[in-house]
């Protein structure tokens, strides 16, 4: 009889093999549990698919992320965790529907794209429409003059791409005096749909933003642009302004036909529906978890991951990658380190993506966390394993990291690359909300995958971009640093690194600066959408 084995027990299998063999730097039978309970009795697999396929995408102020506050919280209480949902401000309440959009002449193309976050549908019914292209104008007020002929139409608001090959494929096949002439191509394309925009008088940030408002307002059908994000079928698809008529993404490829199309006068038009509904302001959540320290109450030490992402995908590696590290580590150490020495605390911020949101309101309102923290670590930066790991310009917290590291097991420390003292985080993620105070809050940098390119705010996060070898890695380590952290008998010193505007001593004289050249300020943080703007 042939036994059937499901995608999860098959790569849970292929993993078995990781925790036979380790390398102890130390007899701490606590560092030894971690190891076995983190490697061969590992859940991530199981959280993360829940989590990307069940649950899915976590726009803030959408159903999806409430329900995976709920799920976070619901998760921990059955492990015997204190959780909640800590609401911190209120947001543009949004659901997501179908998209569905064809290209109806000059030939019959179904095509790849979405509405853009926060946009209008279209009413539940279908538009079809001809399409126009942004064109080019003097001024704005020229521009002005022209919007009479977008009434009724959509208007393609993006370059479109001479190729959309990645440029390492044109590397490895083509001639390389092609490959620069496609590489001057998209370049003077480029700057000369900028131009285009900035003469409009108006902006498209990172989705149809100001411009799409202002075509909305003259009676168009739809704005549609494409953000390619230099890979194959890859897009960034962020937000927009339109609230009554719809924004959408169109893939590189699917954007270019129409592009071409309606730059030939081959008479295309498109048929969209698209269906989605606008809620209100709605509260926003960060989940809090929580293991009360035995002997240091008061001091903490924290895991720190974003939750909510943007929703053309499912959110996997960001930050659903650096949630289940968070997650799992303290499923671990509630296992094997149930009553730990300082308080540890788990942050799963919302609003992470509109600007730190959530962690620098958690920051903010909690005071005697920031004053306590021992130590925070935090990790959003895809599924990649853990390789870098910064002091973040604490000149003698140096010493504790060190330390710390000393007692991770070989096969996980060999592949970790300290920097001391290091430079404070300046915005990029949720630790810069904690560092800015002088809180000793450090990043856990990882492997790319192409992270940049292929997940990051794309089309293309999704669950089958984990890398689970990495991610059962990256929340061993997790666990074991925050038992360290709890552990040292030293509280960390909070001893920063001076820049002033001088040579850096701590750099040679002709390296390129990396990092702030000052300790970065606290922003405050948005609590309400209509403090946001792109």
């Amino acid at each position: 009889m042939t036994k059937l084995l499901s995608v999860g027990t098959i790569l849970l299998s292929l993993t078995t093999s990781v925790a036979a063999a380790q390398t102890y730097t130390t007899a701490d039978q606590t560092i030894r549990q971690i190891w076995a309970e983190g490697m061969s009795s590992s859940q991530a697999y199981k959280l993360a698919q829940v989590l990307s396929d069940s649950i899915g995408p976590r726009l803030t102020g959408t159903p999806g992320i409430k329900r995976g506050n709920d799920w976070l919280v619901a998760t921990y209480k059955s492990w015997g965790v204190d959780a909640r949902n800590e609401p911190y401000g209120k947001w543009k309440g949004w659901r997501r529907g179908t998209t569905h959009i064809d290209l109806m002449t000059p030939r019959v193309r179904t095509l790849e794209g979405t509405i853009l976050a926060w946009s209008a549908g279209t009413g539940g019914k279908d538009v079809v429409a001809a399409t126009v292209i942004l064109p080019e104008v003097a001024d704005s007020s020229a521009f002005v003059a022209w919007l009479p002929q977008a009434k009724g139409k959509f208007v393609l608001v993006s370059v479109a791409q001479p190729t959309c090959r990645p440029d390492d494929n044109w590397r490895q096949f083509g001639d390389s005096a092609s490959f620069a002439r496609m590489r001057a191509m998209r370049d003077t394309a480029n700057t000369r749909w900028n131009a285009r925009v900035a003469a409009a008088g108006y902006a498209l940030g990172l989705g149809t933003g100001t411009l799409g408002k202002r075509l909305q307002e003259a009676g168009v059908a739809g704005v549609i642009a494409s953000r390619w994000s230099n890979g194959w079928g890859v897009n960034k698809v962020f937000d927009s302004r339109t609230d009554k008529v719809p924004s959408i993404d169109l893939s590189c490829e699917d954007y270019g036909l129409v592009y071409r199309l309606t730059e030939n006068n081959q008479g295309p038009t498109l048929r969209v529906r698209a269906e989605s509904e606008f809620l209100g302001d709605v509260p926003v959540f960060n989940t809090i978890a929580t293991i009360k320290g035995s002997q240091k109450p008061d001091e903490y030490v924290m895991l720190s991951a974003h939750f909510d992402s943007w929703d053309a995908g499912s959110g996997t590696t960001d930050n659903g990658t650096g949630t289940i590290t968070m997650l799992e580590a303290l499923r671990i150490l509630k296992k094997v380190y149930p009553n730990p020495k300082r308080t540890i605390v788990v942050g799963h911020w919302s609003g992470e993506e509109q600007g730190l949101n959530g962690s620098r309101a958690f920051a903010a309102d909690h005071p005697e966390i920031v004053k306590g923290l021992q130590a925070l670590f935090n990790q959003d930066n895809g599924t990649g394993r853990i390789v870098n790991f910064s002091a973040s310009g604490f000149t003698t917290a140096s010493g504790n990291l060190a330390k710390w590291m000393s007692n991770i097991p070989a096969e996980i420390a060999r592949n970790v690359n300290l920097s001391f003292p290091g430079a404070p985080a300046g915005g990029g993620s949720d630790n810069a909300s904690f560092v800015c105070y002088g809180a000793p809050a450090f990043g856990l940098g990882a492997t790319s995958w192409d992270y940049g390119t292929y997940t990051w705010h794309t089309n293309r996060d999704t669950f089958d971009k984990i890398v689970l070898d990495d991610l059962k890695n990256n929340a061993t380590l997790t666990a074991m640093l925050v038992y360290l952290a709890s552990e040292d008998p030293e509280t960390l010193a909070r001893d920063k690194r001076v820049f002033d505007q001088g040579p850096d001593v701590h750099r040679p004289a002709n390296a390129i600066a990396a990092g702030p050249q000052s300790w970065p300020a606290c922003t405050e943080p948005l609590r309400d959408y209509s403090q946001y703007r792109r």
